[in-house]
């Protein structure tokens, strides 16, 4: 059997059911491999290997599988880098398959830079942003190589692997029964003790559970559901896990930190315990002096990495290093119930909630509200990176089983378009892919994807004819000196109404002020809704550095300020 034929094969047999990538001389094996298979597995050709990466990410976050990727080699491989890095960072299990030139080809260890054309030597390239990286020299270790990389892409904290694969050793002949397997060391298994939560729980007055990007997972989603279920504690999440707890659920406060809901600050920040469960706590999370943060709580951290552990917020937090999922599986089977032992912790959440609503809404905040109320539910979100991204965290309400992808730990421009192909191809039903206009640009040649495939993907751009988190930036820091950033200095979006047209797509402006009137966002076409605003947008509130999550800009009034914190 082919190389390449096993490659796709074992892709199958592992329920991958589509592939994103580029053609290329290095990967033609691979390539005619896929076509030999193609009603068993679906190959989609993306115009930028970036796109390919991304679109792997979005798949994977959607389904839970691997995503896989694909790309040449020397540029078409360090084109997936961006997207390689972004699973590494937000934990995404993915694949990525680069080829390479014929091991005669190779430099190996010549004194030169490169011998043969387009030879890039990728692994030590993304040895610090995978979890697992290799060449494979050999044609009979291509099934020890499969096995490890899919495994070690899934298990413990996942992320990114990625194979550099030769292109003679594509097109060389094994015998898939006498290729040798990768076993995994499976004698590490230990018991969990989650004593040091369940009583911390049944001794809190004021305990608030903080859930991460580690529990976006669909079977932690649905243990997190039923433990706020059972416990009706109150809950705030780090931005990346915004859509693991509907909106609209009485206990959920939001999600924290320096673009977060001041509800959700101030909750935490005056609460006598957090149990934080697989979240890093970032600096985003906690603030710059992060023993501003919850400075009269017991922290508690559950997170199965242990390095992220090792970075502490404070010294007295305790912690559990273990899968999310066990450990909230024991706490389910706990009899733990605090019914009477916090009802007056849950008023006072309430009322922080009531005095702040909508406190610091702006046009852009009600337009994605209004939005996200016409969107189904079975419909994935995706977007980009800079004030859309805060905008949809602050104010989508996200329903029930809804997912809500981000670029988080990276926070990569260009993300949420070729995602939202990927998270597409996942679940087979429409997306919501919100783009400022400058992110959107950053692959905007995906749309001819969209095009050609007339996938139901509405592509909302929220344009202010700017930079705008940077513009903000420099109007705080640089005497409004909006170099780089904004029309006529050093910056320019198109006229998208005529993109659309070039790539033939439907399009419609939506006026700001008539969001209102819509009613479903029924999207069986690709479609560019355009959002025109002015430039002078805000994502508020927001943190000063250095200063306690809860003091937000701009800032409350101090009575008012006083009075939640005496709650």
């Amino acid at each position: 059997m082919k190389v390449s034929d096993y490659i796709v094969e074992f892709l199958i047999k592992k329920g991958v059911s589509d592939i994103f990538g580029y053609p290329g001389g290095m990967v033609a094996h691979l390539i005619d491999s896929l076509d030999k298979y193609k009603d068993q597995i679906d190959v989609h050709t993306n115009y930028h290997e970036q796109a390919s990466a991304f679109a792997a990410n979005g798949y994977a976050q959607v389904t839970g599988k691997v995503g896989v990727a694909y790309s040449s080699s020397g540029p078409g491989a360090t084109n997936l880098i961006t997207g390689i890095c972004n699973a590494y960072f937000d934990s995404i299990p993915t694949l990525f398959l680069t080829g390479q030139v014929n091991t005669y080809e190779a430099k190996k260890n010549l004194p030169i830079r490169q011998k043969g054309f387009q030879e890039t030597e990728i692994i030590p390239i993304v040895k610090s942003i995978t979890k697992y990286c290799a060449y494979i020299e050999d044609e009979a270790d291509i099934r020890y190589e499969l096995e490890k990389a899919f495994y070690i892409a899934q298990e413990g904290r996942k992320g990114p692997v990625l194979l550099d694969i030769p292109m003679n050793i594509q097109r060389m002949d094994v015998d898939p029964d006498s290729l040798r397997s990768f076993q995994p060391d499976s004698s590490n298994s230990s018991s969990i003790d989650i004593s040091i939560i369940s009583e911390a729980i049944k001794n809190a007055r004021r305990p608030v559970l903080l859930i991460g990007a580690g529990t976006k997972t669909k079977p932690i989603r649905q243990l997190v559901n039923q433990l706020v279920g059972k416990w009706r504690i109150p809950v705030v999440s780090s931005m990346l896990a915004v859509d693991v707890v509907p909106t609209g659920e009485e206990m959920n406060f939001g999600f924290l930190g320096a673009y977060g809901s001041r509800t959700a600050n101030f909750i935490v920040a005056k609460s006598d315990l957090v149990l934080a469960v697989g979240s890093r706590l970032d600096v985003r999370q906690v603030g710059g002096k992060r023993e501003n943060f919850a400075p009269d709580s017991q922290l508690i951290r559950v997170d199965i990495d242990g390095g992220e552990l090792s970075h502490c917020v404070n010294e007295r937090e305790k912690h559990v290093c273990a899968d999310a999922q066990e450990v909230l599986k024991k706490l389910l089977d706990e009899n733990i119930n605090l019914d009477d032992q916090i009802e007056e912790w849950r008023g006072v959440c309430k009322t922080i909630r009531e005095k702040l609503y909508r406190i610091d809404d702006k046009a852009p905040n009600n337009v994605i509200r209004e939005i996200g109320k016409a969107v189904p539910e079975e419909y994935t979100v995706t977007t980009d990176v800079g004030q859309n991204q805060v905008w949809v965290a602050q104010s989508f309400e996200v329903k029930k089983n809804q997912n809500v992808l981000f670029s988080g730990g990276l926070g990569s421009m260009g993300y949420s378009l070729p995602a939202a192909i990927g998270a597409y191809y996942g679940s087979r039903k429409p997306v919501i892919s919100f783009n400022g206009d400058g992110g959107l640009q950053m692959n905007i040649q995906e749309l001819q994807f969209l095009a050609r495939e007339r996938l139901p993907i509405a592509i909302v751009i929220l344009n202010n004819h700017a930079l705008g988190m940077i513009r903000h930036f420099q109007e705080m820091y640089f005497d409004a000196n909006y170099s780089q950033t904004v029309d006529g200095k050093g910056y320019e979006s198109p006229d998208f109404e005529k993109i659309a047209q070039a790539y033939d797509l439907k399009y419609q402006a939506l006026d700001a002020s008539k969001v209102f009137e819509l009613d479903s966002l029924n999207v069986t076409e690709p479609i560019i809704i355009e959002v025109l605003f002015d430039k002078n947008t805000y994502v508020f509130p927001k943190l000063e550095f250095g200063k306690p999550n809860q003091d937000q800009e701009p800032l409350l009034d101090r009575e008012l300020y006083e009075h939640l914190m005496r709650l």
